[in-house]
């Protein structure tokens, strides 16, 4: 009978083991693939879109906002800031560099944003990725799609995989509608650092911001 007990118990702490260590896996231990990732974050913006009646009116605000809440959190700005500025990155000092991240941030926030307010009742849709399950960096490709727009609006990521305590998948280069945004800005940012220095490409990503606001 004790034994029956000894048993019953033992089986009952294992059963429990069992359920904490699953209880207490990191998240990251059944980590998503980045595709999957990807439309994960596209639908729900999507889905907040169709929900919002002051975007559907048109109030471009809102969809910067919505964008900068849900998909920003999720770029690496430091490299694709530094990734865009290029070797004037190295010469910057840690204010001018925070500077340039906040600006571009802005820019960013609003080229994207301006992407999906072209179209109504929106659709994405992932294309086939080529990527092995080691890969730390990969290239995820979308299609918007609206309803009475005929062409899609092509919205690409290149990803890189981060490690330690906040690790996934992490977006450091954007592709709107054909253009990866970090090789454009490259050339633009170092003829503005060859000319006017760190800072005035920030005057220039200052000015460049305030104008594309005045036209939203």
């Amino acid at each position: 009978m004790q034994r029956r007990v000894f048993h019953r118990l033992l089986a009952a702490c294992a059963g429990a083991a069992v359920f904490l260590a699953q209880a207490l896996t990191p998240a990251w231990a059944a980590e998503e693939g980045a595709d999957v990732m990807i439309l994960k974050l596209s639908n729900e913006v999507l889905d907040s879109i169709k929900a919002d009646p002051a975007i559907k009116a048109g109030d471009v605000s809102r969809i910067i906002a919505l964008v900068d809440s849900k998909i920003m959190p999720n770029v690496n700005f430091q490299r694709m800031t530094a990734s865009s500025v290029g070797p004037g990155w190295r010469q910057a000092s840690p204010e001018q560099k925070k500077r340039l991240q906040e600006e571009y941030k802005i820019l960013l926030v609003r080229t994207y944003a301006g992407a999906l307010a072209q179209v109504n009742d929106m659709t994405v849709t992932a294309k086939p990725m080529r990527a092995a399950p080691d890969d730390k960096e990969v290239v995820v490709r979308t299609e918007v799609r609206g309803k009475g727009n005929p062409e899609p609006i092509q919205l690409d990521y290149r990803l890189e995989k981060t490690p330690g305590e906040g690790r996934g998948w992490k977006i450091y280069n954007l592709n709107v509608m054909g253009v990866w945004l970090v090789e454009t800005y490259r050339s633009q940012f170092a003829q503005e650092v060859h000319a006017k220095g760190i800072d005035g490409l920030i005057a220039s990503l200052v000015e460049r911001n305030k104008a594309n606001a005045k036209k939203a």
